[in-house]
């Protein structure tokens, strides 16, 4: 199968560079200069998006955020930015990795993989499954979620660690072990995006119950009340 990735960036060299590389492994490979080519580009549908934080017209974190509801690939951040809360803004806007310049590309290539094998492992997973709990409707096919009758607006990431877990009832993972579940890669360093994560999915359920379903095991991480 033919992948088509989405390289948005404004260095060009390095556009010249990824484009080149990937190609010699048979991707198909589109590319955008700035944020307002990346909003276009992105509705050639892409399988996966790398996209840099510091580009003219819109930033790759606005991008995100425009087009997180329209697309469901993933999306990488090429960025070099250290900063620990600018990592947390981008998986937060909808980012589901990042990259941190300058990088290997033998990293940026594994990354890649590991991200489109789980985009592939869920495509092919066929399930009418629901979970109804209390006031709780999780639809695992259409993958949304109900509290009393009222859909909750989640993240991709947000739904992720909710379907995680709730598939999972009882049972205590770690801040690291949740994020490389959720992003399909080493977590190590990130936990603090798991934490922000977890406190919006309970705000948004608080709004529509006082029952609580994600359960924290100090110490030791979170787990999913049955």
């Amino acid at each position: 199968m033919e992948y088509t990735i989405l390289i948005a960036d404004d260095d060009a060299e390095l556009v010249r560079m990824l484009k080149t590389f990937f190609e010699l492994r048979k991707y198909r490979v589109i590319t955008a200069r700035n944020g307002t080519e990346a909003l276009k580009m992105a509705e050639q549908a892409p399988d996966l998006i790398l996209l840099d934080i510091n580009m003219p017209g819109a930033d790759g974190l606005e991008v995100c955020r425009r087009i997180r509801d329209k697309v469901s690939c993933p999306i990488l951040f090429l960025t070099a930015r250290v900063e620990e809360q600018d990592r947390v803004n981008g998986l937060l806007s909808g980012g589901d990795d990042y990259i941190l310049k300058p990088f290997s590309l033998k990293e940026l290539e594994a990354r890649i993989t590991a991200h489109l094998k789980r985009e592939e492992r869920q495509r092919s997973r066929v399930r009418s499954e629901y979970r109804f709990q209390r006031e709780l409707v999780i639809d695992y096919t259409a993958k949304t979620v109900e509290v009393n009758g009222a859909a909750l607006d989640l993240t991709k990431l947000e739904y992720s660690i909710v379907e995680f877990l709730s598939m999972n009832p009882g049972m205590v993972f770690d801040k690291e072990r949740i994020y490389e579940k959720i992003c399909g890669y080493d977590g190590e360093g990130d936990s603090r995006v798991v934490t922000e994560l977890i406190r919006r999915i309970r705000k948004k359920m608080k709004e529509h119950t006082e029952t609580e379903y994600i359960e924290t095991v100090w110490g030791m991480g979170y787990r999913w009340i049955k």
